[in-house]
């Protein structure tokens, strides 16, 4: 999860970020993370690509059932001043899935917008594996629809097995915490991460019928396959806020 509070901005403002590697729809478990191998900024002026990590630092995070590191970052108002798109990118060091005996990687990317000028929120960002929106992931009203493109060294990747997931508790950055209620309940377990596929392009297109924040994530789409002689899953991950319309 890259979670910051807002990603549509009226005006420029410090930036809270946590970074919690886990299953939002629950809460919980939450899984350790180490140290980012990467975490950069992109803004639409210029598009040099800042390095992020000096502002990472590590926080235990309570999830609904378990406590773990995960990492909290304070980004200065200096560095998103700008008008326009701000696309926020993370690369994780790979995680051991004990239970499955192989390694877990979700390339993850957050775009936010500053006084609503439109930027370059629609460009892919070279990574191995990424979700490349068609839709603004910031402007989203609920009962809407996203669209997206997956990618794999660039290529559309068709059929690409997707994930949805809402997160269904509030986020207390300042407490490094889930809340412990709940939004909405789920009827069965199916409904917790939701399931599709690419189409024969590589688009994919999925509902926002809530409020908040939907994370997409296309799985095992990367070309390297294996991490320390066990198997590597590559996972691309979007972020999309939706609002209600009042």
């Amino acid at each position: 999860m890259l979670y910051v509070e807002e990603t549509a901005l009226p005006r420029a403002d410090k930036l809270e970020f946590a970074l919690v590697f886990t299953h939002p729809f629950s809460g919980g478990p939450t899984m350790t993370m180490d140290e980012p191998r990467a975490f950069s900024h992109i803004s639409s002026h210029g598009g040099e690509k800042i390095d992020l990590r000096q502002y990472l630092r590590p926080v235990q995070w309570q999830s609904s059932d378990n406590q773990t590191t995960a990492y909290r970052a304070s980004i200065p108002r200096e560095l998103v001043r700008s008008l326009g798109d701000h696309i926020f990118v993370l690369e994780p060091e790979p995680y051991l899935e004990t239970d499955e005996d192989a390694y877990i990687q979700q390339f993850t990317k957050l775009i936010v917008n500053v006084g609503g000028v439109p930027g370059n929120w629609a460009e892919p960002q070279g990574l191995p594996v990424e979700i490349q929106p068609l839709s603004k992931p910031y402007a989203n009203w609920t009962g809407g629809v996203f669209r997206a493109v997956v990618l794999a060294d660039g290529k559309p990747v068709p059929f690409a097995e997707i994930e949805i997931e809402y997160i269904n508790h509030s986020v207390d950055i300042e407490k490094n915490a889930f809340g412990q209620q709940d939004y909405v309940t789920a009827p069965q377990a199916s409904f917790k991460a939701l399931s599709t596929y690419s189409d024969a392009q590589g688009i994919v297109t999925i509902g926002l019928p809530r409020a908040g924040w939907w994370g997409i994530a296309a799985l095992d789409i990367g070309s390297t396959k294996t991490h320390k002689g066990k198997p590597l899953s590559q996972d691309a991950v979007l972020w999309v806020q939706a609002k209600d319309m009042k």
